[in-house]
C-alpha cells in the first residue's frame, strides 16, 4: 500500500479499504457453502460507507440492517428489498412501519413486546409481516463480554420456550408469517464448538416446530466470524460451515449468514501521523498523533489490541534492537484517548512520520464522531490497482451546517 503517497495527497489521518481482500473473504464464505442454498447478507454495521456495501451487493450480497438507514443505505446501491433483513433490539414503529412499507425479507423479532408492536402496525397497513425470532440459545462464545451476545445476561433474544410461544402466535395470527429462525452468539469467535452447540440447539427448536405445523424456510446463523488482531487462531470458513451444515439433518432451509468484521476489518487500515513525543518523569514515553479516540474508538471502548506499524521518513523501519516502550496517543482531551500502550517502538521518530493502525476496516469509521468538534477523516478504497477517495473528509461547515442557522 502506497501510505506515504496517500498522505502526501490527502493529508492524515484517513481510512483506507483493500477492496481486492474485501472480494477474497467474501469468495472464501461463498465457497464455503457452495452446494447448499444460502444467502450471505452483510452486516451494514461493520463499514456501512455506500461503496463497500455496492461492492459486497455487486458479488451477490443481501444486508443485514439494524436501522431504516441502514435499511436505505442497502436499497441505495442495489440491494433487492428480498434480501434485506431487518435486526436489532430497539426498532421505532416508524422504522417497523417503513421496512413493512418497503416489503423486506424478514424482521427479526428480539421479544414479545416487539411482537405485538409488528403485529399491531402490519394490521393498520392491511400487510402480513414475515417475521423470524432472535433466539438466544445461552452458549458462552468466549470473546469480549461487551461483544458477547448469546448468554441470558446478554440483552438480545429471547429464550427457546419464549420463542415457541411468539411461533404459535405467530402462526395463528392474520398479520404476522413466521419464515425464520435467528441467532448471533457474539462476534470475534475463535472457537467453533460454541457455534457448533448454538446452532444444534436452534437446529433442534426448528424441528418441533415443524411438528407443530411450522414450517420455518430461514436458517439465519449470524455472523461473528473472528479475524486477526494480534495472534488470534481463527476458524477456516469451510470448518464453520460444516460444523453449521451438520446440524442441518432432515432440514429443508436457507441458511442465512451475516458476516460484517470477517469481510471487512483485515482490509482496513487507519494512517496518522507522528506530531511529537514526550517524556514524563519515570520514564515514560509518549508519542501523539493526528488522529484520535473520536476516529478509532475500538482501543478506548473495549481495549482492542490493533498491531500499530511506523513508517518513519520516506521508507519502512522495522522493529529492531533500538525500540523502547511508549503509549501512542492522540490529542483528545481524555486519558482513554490512545491506540496502544506500552508498545515496542522505534526509538529515533520524526514528526511526519506515519503510524499505520492494522485491522481497522470494522467498527472503524463508522463509530468515529465529532467529539472535540474534529472533521471526520477521509474514507480510501484500492481497487484493480488504483486508489480513490469514496467518502471525503469532512470540513467545518460540514460540521456545522445543521447548527448555525440557529444562532
Amino acid at each position: 500500500m502506497e501510505f506515504r503517497e496517500l498522505a502526501d495527497k490527502y493529508n492524515t489521518p484517513y481510512y483506507l479499504y483493500d477492496f481486492e481482500k474485501y472480494k477474497k473473504q467474501f469468495e472464501k464464505i461463498q465457497e464455503a457453502f457452495r452446494g447448499r442454498k444460502s444467502l450471505i447478507a452483510y452486516a451494514i454495521k461493520s463499514n456501512s460507507n455506500l461503496s463497500v456495501v455496492k461492492l459486497f451487493a455487486d458479488m451477490g450480497a443481501g444486508a443485514d440492517c439494524v436501522s431504516i438507514g441502514e435499511i436505505h443505505r442497502a436499497l441505495k446501491v442495489g440491494i433487492p428489498k428480498y434480501k434485506i433483513i431487518f435486526s436489532g433490539v430497539g426498532k421505532r414503529d416508524e422504522e417497523i412501519r417503513e421496512a413493512l412499507e418497503i416489503g423486506i425479507l424478514f424482521i427479526n423479532l428480539e421479544s414479545k413486546a416487539e411482537m405485538g408492536r409488528v403485529e399491531k402496525i402490519a394490521k393498520e397497513l392491511g400487510v402480513v409481516a414475515r417475521i423470524s425470532v432472535r433466539v438466544n440459545p445461552n452458549i458462552d462464545p468466549q470473546t469480549h463480554p461487551y461483544i458477547s451476545t448469546g448468554l441470558h445476561e446478554n440483552k438480545f433474544g429471547v429464550d427457546i420456550e419464549s420463542a415457541k410461544e411468539i411461533y404459535i402466535h405467530s402462526k395463528n395470527s392474520p398479520h404476522l408469517e413466521p419464515v425464520g429462525v435467528h441467532f448471533h452468539i457474539g462476534s470475534q469467535l475463535t472457537q467453533l464448538d460454541p457455534i457448533r452447540e448454538a446452532s444444534e440447539k436452534i437446529a433442534t427448536l426448528v424441528k418441533h416446530l415443524k411438528v407443530l405445523d411450522i414450517d420455518l424456510k430461514f436458517f439465519d446463523v449470524g455472523g461473528g466470524l473472528g479475524v486477526q488482531y494480534s495472534d488470534e487462531v481463527l476458524i477456516p470458513p469451510y470448518n464453520y460451515a460444516q460444523a453449521i451444515l451438520s446440524t442441518l439433518s432432515g432440514l429443508d432451509v436457507t441458511v442465512v449468514l451475516e458476516p460484517g468484521r470477517y469481510l471487512t476489518a483485515e482490509g482496513g487500515y487507519f494512517v496518522t501521523s507522528v506530531l511529537y513525543e514526550k517524556q514524563n518523569s519515570g520514564d515514560k514515553r509518549f508519542v501523539i498523533v493526528d488522529g484520535a479516540m473520536n476516529d478509532l474508538l475500538r482501543p478506548s471502548l473495549y481495549n482492542a489490541f490493533h498491531r500499530i506499524e511506523f513508517i518513519v521518513g520516506e521508507g519502512k523501519k522495522e522493529i529492531s534492537e533500538k525500540v523502547s516502550k511508549a503509549d501512542i496517543v492522540g490529542p483528545v482531551c481524555e486519558s482513554g484517548d490512545f491506540f496502544g500502550k506500552d508498545r515496542y517502538i522505534p526509538t529515533e521518530i520524526e514528526h511526519g512520520d506515519l503510524v499505520i493502525v492494522h485491522t481497522a476496516g470494522a467498527y472503524g469509521f463508522v463509530m468515529s464522531s465529532n467529539y472535540n468538534s474534529r472533521s471526520r477523516p477521509p474514507e480510501l478504497a484500492f481497487e484493480n490497482g488504483e486508489y480513490r477517495t469514496i467518502r471525503e473528509r469532512e470540513s467545518f461547515e460540514t460540521l456545522i451546517e445543521l447548527e448555525e442557522k440557529f444562532i
